[in-house]
């Protein structure tokens, strides 16, 4: 049995959430994931429309051929993802919407 993750095995992923809330903290607040699983990922989460997605990525110079484009949810919910090095972490964004024409408010 393997020691178990601590504190300090977060490292990477909560200096670059500190340094995002430095650098970018006028931007729109995201869902933030951490986890012992996968140490060195940070994950940013945006379930308020794509707004929110494309100015983290344009504040990351994410170019726009990185982003994965998906839908989920029986084709209702418009999902995309992109990753980045940022800070010695992994860093994902993930952005959800509502597909047009779909019941949901945000697009």
């Amino acid at each position: 049995m393997s020691e178990p993750l601590t504190l300090d095995g977060l490292t990477a992923p909560l200096r670059a959430l500190r340094l995002l809330a430095a650098d970018f903290g006028h931007l729109p607040a995201p869902d933030v994931d951490l986890s012992g699983i996968y140490p060195e990922r940070l994950t940013l989460r945006f379930h308020e429309g794509l707004h929110a997605f494309e100015a983290w990525r344009e504040a990351l110079a994410v170019a726009p051929e990185k982003v994965a484009h998906g839908v989920q949810g029986d084709g209702m919910t418009r999902v995309l993802k992109a990753s980045a090095d940022y800070a010695g972490a992994e860093l994902h964004l993930i952005g959800y919407s509502d597909m047009p024409g779909s019941d949901g408010g945000a697009q």
